[in-house]
């Protein structure tokens, strides 16, 4: 924001001067104050003083410096887990409807956009001292840019939470059959999937979510991730011990009537285009999104610098995309056409134990990683609405009439497929693309030093506009064509 001569008197007077820039802090600089105001004099070294009084009240309005304790490798660890998520469980699914090679290209692309607008975050934040992405939205845009900034990751960590609970929703009610000695067609309405969430939800995951603070819910994300790593090891152990047209597998394909039917559907395909391709982009991009966590990591970094702190991200990110390059690539080679959009759905459980663990451990952390996302987007609500001091009765409202949002949209959402795209076109295109794109840009307005930066920027941006005018319109026309397919139908 440019300096402007009405700068109160009073703002002015607690204002510290940096003495290690060259500028003069010669009094005569300040020849005339009237009325509270200061005389143009002071702006006659425009663009350094405009520059340095803008860093300043940027910083002076937002974090004071507090300094880090958290280890590089820590940090990593942490950004990794804000990375790993639900979405792992739908690039199976992108892959069978891109093919190898396209998906690859796609993964790898968005992989590197991801670290790129990473980059733009955290020069942003080191510009502002902002350290939270709604007071950087605030700082840089205003009220308008804290309501965009707090839409986003709010619409992000609900479909997370929609995701995690389509999982209950499909793999609970199969891991009760097993423990129950029933077949997988066995039918009643205490193993109904919509039955179970709701049940689930309002047993265990309400109680959690009524607590006054997280208390030891922070600690289950580490669960959560080494559970994601024992799925990652199932499904390379599975590639190898399922047949690719094992009778009960790929019963549903009506082409499995001859050998040459059994090779053309196990035979991997490099490129593929069709109805469900739109949906690998936003699935991919659901999956990279980890935005909102980068600045409180950042913050909790020791010793923090940018450098730092892209290297957390650098080696993150690297380690995640190998992660869903392996689960995609060795879930579409074990059921090839006939993968869905829950990859972990796909597996039965019956007689097999491995298969079994792995579905409840799932289970489990999922339901103790919706509570941690349900607090930051309670807080975030009562933070907008200015409603930040504690009352029990607000508390459990807001809490009880979120949740049964929630749930009617897991119950009435046909797949996750949807999930992944709706997120995926719009807030997580807002995170990567647009939001770090925007901030960057608007705070280096004036920068002349920066050019060739702003120019990288500026395509950064329109490909985040192409990618939601490209891709919003598909989405709907595939909703409107498949008329809203089931699972099963994926």
């Amino acid at each position: 924001m440019p300096f402007k001569a009405g700068l109160e008197l009073t703002e002015l007077q607690n204002m510290t001067i940096p003495e290690d820039d060259n500028i003069s802090n010669d009094s005569n600089d300040f020849t005339e104050v009237e009325n509270g105001q200061i005389n143009s004099k002071f702006i006659s070294d425009r663009e350094s003083r405009r520059s340095l009084t803008n860093s300043h009240l940027e910083k002076k309005k937002c974090d004071e410096y507090i300094p880090g304790t958290t280890s590089l490798g820590m940090s990593v660890f942490n950004l990794s887990n804000a990375i790993m998520g639900s979405g792992i469980l739908g690039l199976a699914f992108a892959l069978a409807n891109t093919g190898i090679f396209l998906f690859s290209l796609l993964l790898v692309s968005v992989t590197l956009l991801s670290i790129y607008s990473i980059h733009l975050l955290l020069v942003c934040s080191k510009e502002t001292g902002c350290m939270v992405y709604e007071k950087l939205g605030e700082q840089v845009f205003g009220t308008p840019g804290k309501m965009i900034v707090f839409g986003s990751t709010s619409l992000q960590n609900v479909g997370a939470m929609l995701s995690y609970l389509f999982i209950v929703k499909n793999e609970l009610p199969s891991a009760i059959k097993f423990l129950m000695g029933k077949e997988e067609s066995f039918s009643a309405w205490y193993v109904d999937g919509r039955i179970l969430v709701v049940a689930v939800t309002f047993g265990i995951i309400l109680p959690l979510c009524l607590l006054k603070n997280l208390g030891y819910l922070g600690y289950t994300s580490g669960f959560s991730l080494s559970c994601m790593v024992f799925f990652l090891i199932v499904v390379i152990y599975k590639k190898f011990q399922i047949p690719c047209f094992e009778p009960g597998l790929n019963t549903t394909s009506p082409i499995l009537s001859n050998s040459s039917a059994h090779e053309h559907m196990c035979k991997p395909k490099y490129v593929i285009f069709n109805s469900k391709t739109v949906y690998a982009l936003p699935t991919i991009a659901f999956a990279f999104v980890c935005h909102p966590s980068v600045l409180p990591i950042y913050s909790e970094l020791k010793d923090r610098s940018q450098k730092k702190m892209q290297l957390v991200s650098n080696i993150s990110f690297f380690a995640m995309f190998v992660m869903y390059f392996m689960t995609a690539i060795f879930g579409y080679l074990t059921f090839y056409e006939n993968v869905q959009s829950d990859l972990l759905h796909k597996y039965q459980s019956k007689d097999d134990i491995l298969i079994l663990t792995v579905r409840l451990a799932v289970i489990v952390a999922v339901i103790l990683t919706v509570p941690v996302l349900f607090f930051t987007v309670r807080s975030s609500l009562f933070e907008l609405a200015r409603k930040t001091k504690f009352d029990l009765c607000r508390h459990v409202l807001v809490t009880f009439v979120l949740l049964v949002i929630i749930n009617l949209l897991v119950i009435f959402i046909p797949t996750m497929k949807d999930i992944f795209g709706v997120v995926g076109v719009t807030s997580a295109n807002m995170l990567i693309f647009i939001l770090p794109s925007s901030l960057y840009l608007k705070i280096t307005h004036q920068d002349g030093a920066k050019f060739t930066q702003r120019i990288w920027a500026s395509l950064f941006l329109a490909l985040g506009i192409m990618f939601s005018l490209v891709s919003i319109p598909l989405v709907i026309y595939d909703w409107v064509q498949s008329g809203g397919s089931t699972e099963g139908s994926d």
